[in-house]
């Protein structure tokens, strides 16, 4: 445990990468699998995760990431995005792929499924996109503690202009939108903000134990 603690000290927002330095295809498989293994309401998963190692492409995408240059100086920049479209036909599948992998019949999928089949009927674009944004937010924590075992420096960044990423990578073709953004790599030597102390409250202020 201590491990994860320690991981989790060494971690900060890296506000300069190391541009010269690429991350190797196993270790992003590994983000790929903790992506895909992060947990979501009802199991559903309506995130995708686009992967770009282009660097013409991460140079496009500064000027609509606030001019931060951390996404062209990565080694890859992830993009957490969400469906767009979660409804029936969604729902249907993803109890196809249930039935598929467990073997679980029909009756004891019905009342869970039909649930879903009516809540998703029901609900307003804007709060299905909510609800898809929040499980973005649990695959993004999940990968930052992933990144921060691996010795893999991450910067998570709300501050980016979702319109101007979905022209730049069409990703409306997709069916998705972009709601977060990651660039990963290994921070550069002389970014002064790794050798900084965390600010963080005392543990007494931050958990009440009841």
């Amino acid at each position: 445990m201590l491990q994860v603690i320690e991981a989790l000290k060494w971690r900060y927002a890296t506000k300069k990468f190391d541009n010269k330095r690429m991350l190797s295809i196993a270790q992003i498989d590994i983000l790929k699998n903790a992506f895909n293994l992060t947990a979501t309401s009802f199991g559903l998963q309506p995130v995708r995760l686009v992967i770009i190692s282009d660097k013409q492409q991460q140079e496009v995408l500064v000027p609509v990431t606030m001019n931060q240059q951390q996404v062209a100086d990565a080694s890859h920049v992830l993009v957490f995005c969400i469906e767009k479209n979660v409804d029936g036909t969604y729902v249907e599948d993803y109890f196809n792929n249930v039935k598929a992998t467990r073997s679980t019949p029909d009756e004891v999928l019905k009342p869970f499924k039909d649930y879903l089949l009516d809540h998703f009927k029901n609900v307003s674009v804007a709060d299905n996109h909510l609800w898809a944004t929040k499980q973005a937010y649990l695959a993004m924590g999940n990968l930052l503690t992933v990144c921060a075992l691996e010795e893999i420096d991450a910067c998570p960044m709300e501050g980016f202009s979702p319109e101007g990423y979905s022209e730049a990578l069409d990703l409306d073709k997709h069916g998705i939108q972009p709601v977060l953004v990651m660039p990963v790599g290994y921070r550069a030597e002389d970014d002064m903000f790794s050798s900084l102390k965390k600010v963080r409250k005392p543990i007494a202020n931050a958990v009440l134990e009841l």
